[in-house]
């Protein structure tokens, strides 16, 4: 790898990590907001669940635009 390659590929980690990162701490916020009584256990595995479905998602978005924008 280049190091433009391992440049690109740091930023893209940190940002589809954020943004998974963010999506399940949404995901804690909103299971306190409705009021509902969730164990620990739902709401953690919620929020696990979000995260890997999020990465998942972002990952094959987010790295390829992170590589045109850093390669040019």
């Amino acid at each position: 790898m280049t190091d433009l390659e391992t440049k690109a590929a740091r930023q893209a980690g940190i940002i589809y990590t954020g943004i998974s990162l963010g999506m399940a701490l949404l995901f804690l916020v909103l299971t306190f907001l409705t009021g509902k009584t969730y164990t620990l256990v739902a709401r953690a595995g919620g929020a696990v669940w979000v995260f890997i479905l999020t990465m998942i998602i972002t990952m094959p978005l987010v790295i390829p635009a992170v590589k045109n924008r850093v390669m040019g």
